[in-house]
């Protein structure tokens, strides 16, 4: 019996770490024994260096330009920490064309090679910013990632973004079997950052499956091009990565999500993001 492959969405607000967040949750995912596929769907294409270290992989939109014919597996994806397999769709030149449409290209090549093999148990879509229109909704639209993941912090356009994207799944989940299995939160120390979190997830009809604590050792492994994990793998922030990862390997409960008005929103930022009063809350 073949076991199921799971093919989830990273989305979130630009800026707000989901490629950190991604990549050192498959590090721990790695250290499960898991076998992973990232497939970075950003024109940046930065969505697996901390996994390669720092290597800059060359990505399929570029590797198709320059050699249109005779494009193998291995001229696409990479091998990284504890056998990660790495993809980097990437985009057009700046002010050309749609880096959405590389999405497209990628996911479409990487089936024609053989990329998705049995014994793959999660591939991961990385996609740009908080965009659910066009080809980065690609991974839902399609039908390939059915199971979508928001990083989050208690910041408001954060939360407006993550509202936003929760729109474009429930219209996906309309006419196919797409779920939210819940929101990570990248904490920013904002104030009573948790609570905040807590009354939107409910409000979300999710789940707040993960709270990932700031912490500078993040930021001293991305230096030195590592993840957390591999980079000091008996630090506490280390064991939260690992716990982010068992909550995803765990995780049953997917919902439609209910995504709600800007002014139900701005209501719950006033009644849980404050501390003392609504002087103290800045929107």
């Amino acid at each position: 019996m073949s076991k199921t492959l799971r093919q989830i969405a990273i989305y979130g607000k630009g800026g707000i770490g989901k490629s950190t967040t991604t990549q050192n949750l498959t590090a721990g995912l790695l250290e499960l024994g898991k076998q992973v596929l990232v497939v970075g769907c950003d024109p940046k294409a930065d969505s697996t260096r901390l996994l390669l270290g720092g290597l800059h992989q060359k990505t399929v939109l570029d590797t198709i330009r320059d050699n249109k014919t005779d494009v193998t597996l291995d001229d696409l994806q990479k091998i990284g920490f504890k056998g990660v397999r790495c993809v980097e769709s990437g985009g057009p030149e700046p002010g050309v064309g749609c880096a959405g449409r590389g999405i497209i290209t990628s996911i479409s090549m990487l089936e024609e090679l053989g990329a998705y093999t049995e014994d793959l148990d999660y591939v991961f879509y990385d996609v740009l910013g908080d965009v659910v229109c066009g080809g980065f909704a690609m991974p839902i639209r399609e039908g390939k990632a059915k199971e979508i993941y928001i990083v989050a912090s208690g910041e408001m356009m954060a939360l407006y973004a993550a509202n936003n994207i929760c729109k474009g799944i429930a219209r996906y989940a309309e006419h196919g079997d797409v779920r939210l299995g819940g929101i990570i939160c990248n904490s920013r120390n904002v104030d009573n950052e948790l609570e905040l979190l807590y009354a939107f997830t409910k409000e979300l009809n999710t789940q707040l499956i993960y709270f990932v604590p700031r912490n500078n050792i993040v930021q001293q492994a991305e230096i030195r091009k590592k993840t957390v994990i591999e980079y000091q793998p008996d630090n506490s922030q280390a064991a939260v990565y690992r716990e982010l990862a068992r909550k995803i390997d765990e995780n049953d409960k997917f919902t439609v999500p209910t995504p709600m008005t800007q002014e139900r929103l701005e209501q719950i930022l006033i009644e849980h993001g404050m501390m003392d009063g609504p002087d103290n809350y800045v929107i």
